[in-house]
């Protein structure tokens, strides 16, 4: 049964400015999928993936147009780091995570290419960020995968809940959480199961270690207090409903590596992108000629967040933020402790954390023998794989016929800044 939210609303804008971008809105979500009638606005809730992928089409390639001047020059050349199906050996695999430095680098923008292949729209992060490439040595450094770490949203029940948070100890903790706003394999690794990969890594040595070292006494900007982080935690989403990936992922020691604690409410704002986002960016600042925003002031000045923007726009156009926000697409959360009393040191429970991390070369060696290797003797479609068909800014195959990133990648956390659950 569809979603329904009323979008009648008592004072609807004068100005025939925006009331020609409000019915500009409007035509934009039907054009997604979205249906009205005289009670409101209908979401298509799809139960299928194919159904969830096309309700993110306008999103996906809005986020690539977008990239377009900073990408283009680069697409033949970062096609060239995907390894050819009939190329790839499986038993000569060998995983590598390489973390980027904070900041521009052709890693950097190499890592943004393959963002873009996703078939749901990826941010950019927010806060503290980590990024990684995963790569194979055994194929000339071939890119595998991605994994991209963010601040957590503030308030996500289904985590808080799991955790046993209370509003304070959330405060004093958070910091010692990060989420996974980019998770997954690409092609060809995607079809022998490299999204296990990539999942399990989150568990990694390499990942704890670099947290310690940028983050670990890194003080708040807001009250200048080194909160003594440690990552405990990474928790990540699914992009299209229940993940086959993340649902199985059992490490070397029988242990499960990520765990569902349940679904979000399915609120975000993807479905506001591209050239209909930009005309929402001038109404929210001309509804601010104050300049008052809820972004703290030692952040710098302009809007929190894209939240905020899309908010303080669509109450100008006459809209219910919360109602319009409400796209449906509900997601299931994952958490990946790092430590085998996570939960309970982030109750405030216990002093020390436990650590059961290990490293990147042992995961790389029990996925290849666990997951690739039987399945790529099962699965031979690896083999097709034409790298030239991730190509998008040039001589390539059509949006449709492009393969994407694996299937259960994680969708950004980050781009429902604010989602509960």
């Amino acid at each position: 049964m569809p979603t329904q939210w009323p979008l009648s609303e008592p004072d609807l804008p004068r100005n025939p400015d925006l009331q020609e971008l409000r019915a500009l809105v409007l035509e934009h979500l039907r054009e997604q999928g979205f249906r009205f009638n005289e009670a409101g606005l209908l979401s298509p809730v799809p139960q299928d993936k194919i159904a969830v992928r096309r309700l993110h089409e306008h999103a996906v390639a809005a986020q690539r147009d977008r990239a377009r001047p900073a990408l283009a020059s680069h697409d033949a050349r970062f096609a060239l780091r995907l390894v050819r199906g009939e190329q790839l050996d499986p038993a000569r695999i060998k995983p590598r995570m390489i973390i980027l430095p904070p900041g521009r680098s052709d890693l950097a923008l190499l890592w943004r290419w393959c963002s873009l292949h996703w078939s749901i729209p990826v941010s950019s992060g927010y806060g503290r960020r980590i990024r990684a490439l995963v790569v194979d040595d055994g194929h000339e450094g071939a890119v595998m995968g991605l994994i991209g770490l963010a601040d957590p949203v503030f308030s996500l029940r289904v985590r808080d809940d799991a955790i046993g948070w209370d509003p304070q100890r959330r405060s004093e903790k958070l910091t010692s959480v990060m989420d996974a706003f980019v998770l997954g394999a690409v092609e060809p690794y995607n079809r022998l199961i490299g999204g296990k990969l990539v999942a399990m890594l989150l568990q990694s040595d390499q990942l704890r270690d670099e947290f310690e070292a940028r983050y670990g006494h890194r003080r708040t900007l807001i009250n200048g207090r080194d909160p003594h982080a440690q990552l405990a935690l990474i928790t990540t989403t699914s992009a299209l409903g229940t993940s086959s990936i993340y649902n199985r992922v059992l490490r070397e020691d029988g242990q499960r590596a990520m765990t569902p604690v349940g679904f979000t409410k399915g609120t975000g704002d993807f479905h506001l992108s591209g050239e209909i986002y930009d005309q929402l960016v001038r109404v929210a600042l001309a509804a601010t000629p104050d300049g008052i925003s809820h972004r703290h002031e030692s952040w710098g000045t302009g809007f929190r967040n894209r939240r905020e923007v899309v908010q303080r726009a669509l109450t100008a156009l006459g809209f219910s933020p919360s109602r319009m926000r409400m796209h449906g697409v509900a997601r299931e959360v994952y958490t990946a402790p790092l430590a085998s009393n996570s939960f309970a040191w982030l109750r405030g429970d216990e002093a020390a954390l436990e650590w059961n991390t290990v490293t990147s070369e042992e995961i790389g060696r029990w996925w290849r023998q666990r997951w690739a290797m039987p399945r790529s003797e099962r699965d031979q479609s690896w083999r097709t794989f034409d790298p030239a068909t991730w190509r998008m800014y040039g001589p390539a195959s059509t949006m449709e016929e492009k393969s994407n990133g694996d299937a259960d990648s994680a969708f950004s956390q980050t781009s429902l800044r604010g989602e509960t659950a």
